[in-house]
């Protein structure tokens, strides 16, 4: 079998009705959701099936959603192909996804990776609530340009930095409200920039996250944690990780630093991972590969 390498997707990708096609096709993928239930205290797959869009899209929700449907996805996946991790040379996740990724290569158990990720909901959501805050994808420009247009639409005393670099031509950045409204005027003075509000609460991947940090770092230190059966590639240096000491610091840095997820995907190339899967909701990162290399076979598993 070719080199593979697996993907797990962020916040931003739940939608309306995750999960119907799933326990369609797989019917113990229920099961994964019956079991986050009983750790969450609501009903997560109705959640995820019937909304409100509302709740879901809520930090708190979202992240435990997202989790649990990745790691469901996988199962069934695995379901098909029994033998596939014994060919998986990687895994890397996007902000959130990086727990799902840590779950796959035995770092987190199921229920510990679903309290870890309620928890960080959580402390992200309290964190920007306490900061008026967004992100923003801004499509079609380099990152010079981006960080040129940070610059001259940043408001005295906030914040407005990239967040996600995530490929060419893509890349997010995360601050006040205030800031992100003078990029929008400023997109719609010069014409060819394109931007898109983010489905998120606030600025993360920035230090307005801060107090979510020691929240976070608290709920890790009471967590059990394995080496990982295959690398880690983080979101904090796109380097490779596998020792389990190292997970807690590289994930309570992740709140507050930018995401190098084109830099990840650009190592496991280098690795020589030849398939890539997409594990969840959504085709984000698919299209972010492709970006990066035309010709490599992403396919996504997960509806």
């Amino acid at each position: 079998m070719p080199k593979i390498a697996l993907l797990f997707p962020g916040q931003g990708a739940q939608q309306l009705g995750m999960g119907a096609g799933l326990i369609t096709r797989f019917p113990a993928a229920k099961s994964y959701f019956d079991r986050a239930s009983a750790v969450l205290g609501y009903d997560l797959l109705t959640l995820c099936l019937d909304g409100p869009i509302g709740r879901l899209n809520a930090t708190v929700h979202s992240q435990p959603a997202l989790f649990v449907h990745s790691i469901a996805s996988l199962a069934s996946l695995l379901d098909q192909h029994p033998d596939l991790m014994s060919s998986v040379v990687g895994v890397a996740g996007l902000s959130l996804g990086e727990y799902s990724a840590l779950a796959a290569t035995g770092v987190l158990s199921f229920e510990d990776g679903v309290r870890v990720v309620q928890e960080r909901g959580a402390a992200m959501q309290a964190a920007a609530e306490s900061q008026p805050s967004g992100m923003a994808g801004i499509l079609g420009l380099s990152i010079e340009e981006v960080q040129a247009v940070c610059d001259k639409a940043r408001q005295p005393g906030e914040i407005l930095q990239i967040a996600n670099l995530l490929c060419p031509g893509n890349t997010a950045i995360s601050g006040h409200n205030a800031s992100l409204n003078a990029v929008e005027a400023l997109a719609e003075q010069k014409g060819g920039i394109k931007l898109v509000r983010l489905a998120v609460a606030g600025a993360f991947h920035t230090s307005i996250m801060h107090s979510a940090v020691e929240r976070l770092k608290q709920v890790l230190s009471g967590v059990s944690m394995k080496n990982a059966s295959v690398a880690l590639y983080s979101n904090v240096d796109a380097a490779p990780h596998t020792a389990s000491t190292e997970f807690g610091d590289l994930l309570a840095q992740q709140v507050v630093k930018p995401v190098r997820w084109e830099a990840s995907l650009r190592a496991l190339l280098a690795a020589g991972v030849e398939q890539f899967y997409e594990i969840g909701a959504g085709r984000v990162l698919a299209g972010t590969l492709k970006r990066i290399d035309r010709k490599i076979l992403c396919e996504s598993i997960g509806d």
